[in-house]
């Protein structure tokens, strides 16, 4: 990390490594990871920390604690600065949110039975299908899920802030239809008005 950041202060006469554009940039660099070390990494660089919680919220609390706690201030960053990922699935109705989230469920179950591939389309009744063990892995990976109608989200996100502290969300939507993607990513736009105003 030393090695890579040094490529974007200014070169030196003799210099044999020049980062071609980089050097003398001021490049915003983040730690991004989904473990611990990724949390000390961050916080012994005084870097800003991105955590995948939208796909390994496991080790979420602990990351970040981890971070915040030995987190040493830099050129780069005065105070610790986190970015969670939050898979968001926003539609017009509940119903309709829980629907497009479907085609994320059965692509996390169809990669923990061994058979990876493109993000299917929706089903009904999706629920009916998972076996125990199903279920459990996706409450534990997908952890980090809001799903709904505009009102659902605007409270879902509000409380995965208010229990993490985060300071950014990156805001994931694994939707197989692009006009409902895009449609999310509307809704969850206008959500985020909504809370910077309160």
């Amino acid at each position: 990390m030393a090695e890579l950041l040094s490529y974007f202060h200014p070169a030196e006469a003799g210099q044999v490594v020049r980062a071609v554009p980089g050097a003398g940039l001021d490049v915003p660099v983040w730690i991004l990871g989904s473990s611990l070390f990724g949390a000390q990494l961050a916080a012994a660089f005084g870097l800003p920390y991105a955590f995948a919680s939208h796909f390994a919220p496991r080790l979420l609390s602990q990351a970040m604690e981890t971070y915040r706690a030995n987190f040493r201030p830099s050129a780069r960053l005065a105070r610790p600065y986190v970015m969670l990922g939050v898979n968001v699935f926003a539609a017009d109705s509940d119903a309709e949110a829980r629907r497009l989230f479907t085609s994320l469920q059965q692509a996390f179950v169809n990669l923990r039975r061994g058979h990876p591939g493109p993000l299917p389309p929706p089903v009904d009744d999706f629920d009916e299908r998972l076996t125990p063990m199903d279920r459990l892995g996706i409450s534990e990976m997908l952890a980090c899920t809001v799903v709904g109608a505009p009102e659902t989200v605007q409270t879902g996100i509000a409380r995965f802030i208010a229990a993490t502290g985060a300071d950014e969300l990156m805001v994931t939507s694994q939707i197989f239809d692009h006009a409902a993607r895009l449609r999310s990513y509307e809704l969850t736009a206008q959500v985020r008005e909504r809370l910077g105003r309160d």
